[in-house]
């Protein structure tokens, strides 16, 4: 089993990874791919313009050096911490899903997200009983030595937060961490800057957005051990949360409501799928002592040295070009079909991927698929 690194990142690699990770068309899955292949951030940086062209866009943003310093100085002004995958304090079963963050922005007790964790989520309009019974089971689980995870929303997430405060939680944002949403939560915001963290991927002073928050959720979902849903409606993002954690191998718990409340349908329908029937902190707690006492088995570990992967011939990634574009279509497709199918290597496949990747022109998807991105 291959255990991650427990150094410290360089300073200059961590601008480095931070200008990386902020560039136009790297997402978490990009970033560690480039990393294998270039060995070190630096390398992918100068490489990455290049790349960019030949998988067709007509200009790329890199990071700047200027930028990245910029948000380190504005994150030690608020005593706030970036912390890479593979350092010491970055969250252990965070590190194991497949697009875990290169770099967290962490804002309060770093060392609390070492601590074994379950998620609390629900609904933001949730009812008074639902809102006391997340308080309650909170509380009962940070007593139990547990750490309890939510997106500090109102409603569930909010009561979850209060009542595991007095042993420590921490509040995934879908924003910057300096950015306090909703303004309702302000007090909560402090109370867990004081006694808590406050974490997340996304730039400081960045406003949460739409299409932030599924991003939000699988750190949700990733940093624990289980995930506990409270009143979820049909569309809820909760149901979002609860997918991501099947898909990371979490387990689901979910508390049934009244066949009349419309808030209780999410959760009904996540048991009727075989999530945990849960109605105290017993429930939760017998299905998670196995889980607790074995580690997950870790993902292939940061080599921090990093030795740079040799690019296949320019006259073979010519022709791999224009036979991998015809196969990709807007419909999600597997990697593995497309190098059956194409009779083309691995190495080239995917350099030939990675290149229109980062020219915006593909999308990744779970189950290691990738399809093409229209144009608008």
């Amino acid at each position: 089993m291959n255990k991650a690194p427990t150094q410290k990142l360089k300073d200059a690699d961590k601008l480095d990874w931070l200008r990386l990770i902020r560039s136009d068309n790297v997402g978490p899955i990009t970033f560690y791919k480039l990393l294998e292949r270039f060995g070190t951030a630096a390398a992918a940086l100068a490489a990455l313009p290049e790349m960019a062209r030949k998988g067709g866009a007509k200009k790329t943003r890199i990071a700047t050096l200027a930028a990245a310093e910029k948000e380190w100085a504005a994150l030690e002004k608020i005593d706030a911490q970036l912390i890479a995958r593979g350092e010491p304090a970055y969250p252990p079963l965070l590190a194991h899903i497949e697009d875990a963050p290169p770099l967290l922005s962490v804002l309060g007790l770093e060392h609390l997200l070492g601590k074994k964790a379950v998620a609390v989520v629900g609904a933001r309009n949730a009812s008074l009983n639902g809102q006391r019974f997340a308080e309650k089971i909170s509380s009962d689980l940070g007593n139990a030595g547990l750490m309890v995870v939510s997106g500090m929303a109102r409603g569930i997430d909010a009561a979850a937060h209060r009542g595991a405060l007095a042993t420590g939680t921490v509040a995934v944002v879908g924003g910057g961490i300096d950015v306090i949403y909703p303004k309702e939560n302000a007090s909560i915001y402090e109370s867990i800057k004081e006694q808590g963290a406050i974490i997340s991927e996304i730039a400081l002073g960045t406003q949460p957005q739409a299409r932030h928050f599924p991003r939000r959720n699988r750190l949700i979902s990733g940093i624990s051990r289980g995930v506990v849903v409270i009143e979820a409606g049909p569309r809820s993002g909760s149901l979002i949360t609860a997918r991501m954690a099947l898909e990371q191998g979490r387990e689901v718990f979910a508390v049934p409501g009244s066949a009349v409340d419309p808030r209780a349908r999410g959760g009904n329908n996540l048991i009727r799928q075989g999530a945990i029937l849960t109605e105290s902190v017993d429930d939760v707690l017998e299905v998670l002592s196995q889980a607790l006492r074995a580690p997950l088995e870790e993902r292939k570990a940061i080599d921090f040295k990093g030795v740079s992967v040799k690019p296949p011939a320019p006259g073979e990634l010519a022709k791999a070009r224009t036979v991998i574009e015809k196969m990709l279509s807007p419909t999600p497709s597997l990697v593995d079909e497309v190098i059956r199918n194409c009779q083309l290597s691995p190495p080239v496949v995917s350099w030939v991927l990675l290149e229109l990747e980062l020219a915006g022109r593909l999308e990744r998807h779970p189950g290691n698929k990738v399809s093409l991105i229209e144009p608008l």
